[in-house]
This record gives C-alpha cells, sequence and structure tokens, in this order.
C-alpha cells in the first residue's frame, strides 16, 4: 500500500510503500497506514495496486500496452465507483507513457492514436477518432508539460445519496465537442452538445 498523495504516482517504487515506511520506523504496517490516512485532514488515499504489480513495477503493462493488437480500453462505472476511479486512464498514459517512465515511452502520436481512432474504428464509430472535414469536431487541447491527474475525491451525488469517486486534471487547455468549447482551462463553459452513442 502507499500513499496516493495530491498528484497520484501510479508505478510508486517499493521503498515508498507504507510497509517499507513502518520498517523504517519501526512502527507496525497498520500503524504507519492509519497515520498516512489522517493526513491532510484526513483527505489522504491509500493507494493498494494489485494485479500487474507483483514486481513493483508496470513491466508487464508495458508488454501489453505494446502489443500489436492492444486495445486500449479501461472502466469500472459501475458497482465500484466508490472505491476505484479509472477515470485518469487517459491522462495517466500521456503522462507516465509518453513524458515521463524511463522505459517503454510512445511517441506521443502513437499514444493519441490508441486513445481516439484505435478504439472509435473498433467498436464501429466512423465519425470520430481522426481530424478530419466532415467528422466530429471532438477535440482536447493538451498542456503536456503541465498535464497530471489529481488526487481523487469522494462526491455523494448518485441517486439515494450514493458515493462515486471523481477525479480532476490539470494540464486541459480545452475540451471541444462537435466543435463546441465545453471546457475552458479546466472549467465548465455550459455548452452540452453531447448526446447518448448508440450503435447498431
Amino acid at each position: 500500500m502507499f500513499r496516493l498523495g495530491e498528484y497520484p504516482d501510479y508505478e510508486p517504487p517499493l521503498e515508498a510503500s507504507l510497509c517499507a515506511e513502518a520498517q523504517r520506523r519501526g512502527c507496525s504496517p497498520m500503524e504507519a497506514i492509519y497515520d498516512a490516512m489522517l493526513e491532510d485532514d484526513g483527505h489522504q488515499l491509500i493507494y493498494f495496486p494489485i494485479f500487474n504489480y507483483s514486481s513493483f513495477n508496470l513491466d508487464v503493462v508495458s508488454e501489453m500496452l505494446h502489443h500489436p493488437l492492444a486495445l486500449l480500453g479501461l472502466s469500472d462505472g459501475g458497482a465500484h465507483v466508490g472505491t476505484i476511479c479509472d477515470a485518469s486512464f487517459p491522462t495517466y498514459l500521456l503522462i507516465h507513457w509518453v513524458r515521463d517512465r524511463a522505459t517503454g515511452r510512445f511517441p506521443v502520436e502513437t499514444a493519441i492514436r490508441m486513445l481516439t481512432s484505435d478504439g472509435a474504428r473498433f467498436i464501429g464509430l466512423r465519425d470520430r477518432g481522426l481530424i478530419r472535414p466532415g467528422l466530429r469536431a471532438d477535440l482536447n487541447i493538451i498542456d503536456l508539460l503541465r498535464l497530471s491527474p489529481l488526487r481523487p475525491r469522494l462526491v455523494h451525488d448518485l441517486p439515494g445519496g450514493g458515493k462515486r469517486l471523481l477525479q480532476d486534471a490539470e494540464g486541459y487547455r480545452a475540451t471541444i465537442v462537435a466543435g463546441r468549447v465545453i471546457t475552458e482551462n479546466g472549467r465548465l463553459t455550459g455548452e452540452r452538445p453531447g448526446r447518448l452513442v448508440r450503435v447498431g
């Protein structure tokens, strides 16, 4: 287990774990965990990676991402929205696998293609995923040097007071949907051009 921090690191080294901290401090792992959870007025989150992290790195994920038949897709928008948040996946792909990781990086144009046209083509959305006359103008204007996901936050806005985790990000200059700017420098503009996508 690891502190998630204000700017999450999803590939922390073993020495950053709360167990390693407990050993350095001479206390129990549970004491280190409870102390961490009290930080930031109780807003600190604990990161508990399980699958694909048994070697305390994402090398196996790198191998999967670089496979020629890999298709990106990550979501748990159903039963577990109060315990996990996958919304940062596209942002993390760009900062970690394009900008920051020492090995296994992608050229930015490859990562953008993987996030856009590869998936759109695979599921049959032929009106998006590329910048081309006649297609939808769905675009993100990104400041790659400033791009970063922020710590997830818990909100209670589902029916019956249900909770879910939301995760904001810095570095998106604008988001454009169907040619209309819906966010600018992290703020909603009030534009709502989207609609439910139905295939078939």
